[in-house]
């Protein structure tokens, strides 16, 4: 993948890839700070520091943050994970530097003003009981808790009302400046801009921000945990979630969990679970498997709704697809078509050029550095069946199943 890394004197670094002529510029900020690096009694502070960026720097108010990109067209949006936050932005070309002034601006100069603070509380309130409504969202959370008990990856990321509504101005200044390190920070530019020009932007916005390098330590995971846990809801549908801990980031088998859990129900209607309950028995309506590495573990799941009377069918079917995988390596010609369809999703997921960028802001922040698509086909079609089946066994295992329902109230 060609690119231009550029490592400023504070700490912050700076890529630039070519854009495809279409006009439009992509620009990220991305910070390796989230919900696990909040402090026990703060819940939900980093995903709260987020929504308060855009809410007065300064020299500008709310009204002139949200205006000076949409003014031109240009869209302005941010998140929170529970290892990093994300600020970026998509505008025609000739507004980089708008754009960059503009997410400089709130990134190191908000002034979390007070009666702006407690606007906020109310609308992230809001925010979490609109999400508690989505039982197929909530489950999610619930989920991560169940499996990192008494651990910050096992808080929701938007945190407690309680919590929310302690939150102060001190807080938030202190979080910032404890925990977003310049030495932790990626900005990702893609787009047809001269170097040139770049570089001047760079030493007129960025180069510029005083170097803060804080001593972050986050708590390790805790110790295995195997829980099955129901509860009943309002709901008409019954949710199930099950799976456990995975991988880390710099686990040499991410490549091939990545490549099972693509195989197992990932985003094509031709995967195994969906082939398997929905389209052969009809059991259920979604289905789907997710796996995420993060920096020091990881996490597995499959997540299924259906009418209560189908749920355990839908389980034994799951088991039964997961024991093949641990049991029957795949064929070679199996192998080889997984391979095909997961490169196929990588390079479509290509067109989306905002998710590009940041995904390279990611990567630099991850390991340093970042994958050609060409590296990452190599990394894929090394896997082989004998390490899927190996795979399988080391997270498939119903003794390694933590497993959440919602039932609905009878």
């Amino acid at each position: 993948m060609e690119y231009k890394l550029l490592e400023l004197s504070n700490g912050i670094r700076v890529i630039h890839k070519a854009g495809s002529g279409s006009g439009i510029t992509h620009l990220c900020f991305m910070v390796n700070t989230g919900s696990r690096d909040e402090p026990d009694t703060k819940m939900g502070l980093a995903h709260f520091l987020e929504h308060l960026l855009f809410k007065g720097t300064q020299k500008r108010n709310t009204y002139q943050i949200l205006n000076r990109l949409e003014v031109v067209g240009g869209d302005l949006n941010a998140y929170t994970t529970k290892e990093q936050t994300c600020i970026h932005a998509s505008f025609l070309d000739h507004q980089l530097e708008r754009a960059l002034e503009l997410i400089t601006d709130i990134t190191f100069r908000s002034t979390f003003p007070s009666h702006e603070l407690e606007k906020e509380k109310g609308v992230v309130l809001d925010e979490l009981d609109s999400y508690r409504d989505v039982p197929e969202e909530l489950i999610q959370d619930e989920f991560d808790e169940l499996v990192f008990e008494n651990h910050p990856l096992g808080h929701n990321i938007l945190g407690t009302p309680e919590s929310i509504n302690g939150f102060t101005g001190e807080d938030i200044n202190n979080f910032q400046l404890n925990t977003w390190s310049t030495h932790e920070m990626v900005v990702g530019v893609l787009g047809n801009v001269s170097e040139k020009k770049l570089q001047r932007l760079i030493d007129k916005y960025l180069a510029v921000i005083t170097e803060n390098k804080p001593s972050k330590n986050r708590l390790p995971v805790n110790g295995f945990n195997h829980r099955i846990q129901s509860i009943e809801k309002s709901i008409s549908q019954t949710h199930c979630l099950l799976g456990g801990r995975s991988y880390t980031i710099h686990d040499p088998k991410k490549a091939g969990m990545l490549l099972l859990n693509n195989l197992l129900a990932g985003p094509g209607m031709s995967s195994r679970l969906n082939l398997e309950i929905r389209e052969k028995f009809g059991a259920c309506y979604t289905i789907e498997s997710n796996y995420t590495p993060m920096s020091d573990t990881g996490v597995f799941s499959i997540y299924f709704g259906t009418d209560a009377e189908k749920t355990e069918k839908c389980l034994k079917l799951i088991h039964k697809e997961l024991k093949k995988l641990r049991e029957q390596p795949l064929g070679s010609l199996q192998l080889q078509q997984a391979k095909q369809r997961f490169k196929g999703q990588i390079a479509l997921a290509e067109e989306n050029r905002v998710a590009v960028i940041i995904a390279m802001a990611k990567s630099l922040l991850d390991y340093g550095t970042i994958d050609s698509l060409e590296e990452v086909f190599k990394k894929i079609d090394k896997v082989t069946n004998v390490e899927l089946q190996e795979i399988a066994n080391e997270n498939f295992l119903p003794e390694y199943l933590n497993m959440l329902t919602y039932l609905p109230i009878e």
